[in-house]
């Protein structure tokens, strides 16, 4: 098993917006990993406190296999200074691929978060 994670952020606060995102998000995900909805143990949503139109959970249950998986939500801890409009996720995975062949996703102003892992 393996975690992977990703973040994408959002302009505003409306529920077609960040679900379009989620989807964005969960899309490149499985394509950059190689990976199925069945491959999927567990999916961990949060979402900064400026987000409240729509669970992001709700957006990946509409996906094609993402029925059975469990989905959990959670708000974003708030910290001066730090991204707004924010969706992140952590997957758990059922994979044989080692840690350093995992793609991590950050789109649009989340990339920011990640830096060290833009060119790879």
């Amino acid at each position: 098993m393996r975690g992977i994670r990703g973040a994408i952020t959002v302009e505003k606060n409306d529920s077609v917006e960040i679900c379009n995102a989620v989807q964005e998000m969960l899309k490149a995900i499985i394509s950059e990993n190689e990976l199925a909805a069945k491959d999927i143990g567990a999916a961990i949503f949060s979402a900064t406190n400026d987000i409240d139109a729509v669970f992001p959970a709700a957006a990946a249950r509409k996906m094609k296999g993402w029925d059975l998986v469990p989905l959990f939500d959670a708000q974003q801890m708030t910290v001066d200074g730090s991204i707004e409009k924010c969706i992140r996720v952590l997957l758990l995975v059922d994979t044989d691929k080692p840690q350093d062949e995992i793609r991590h996703i950050y789109l649009r102003r989340a990339k920011m978060l990640r830096p060290d892992i833009l060119n790879k």
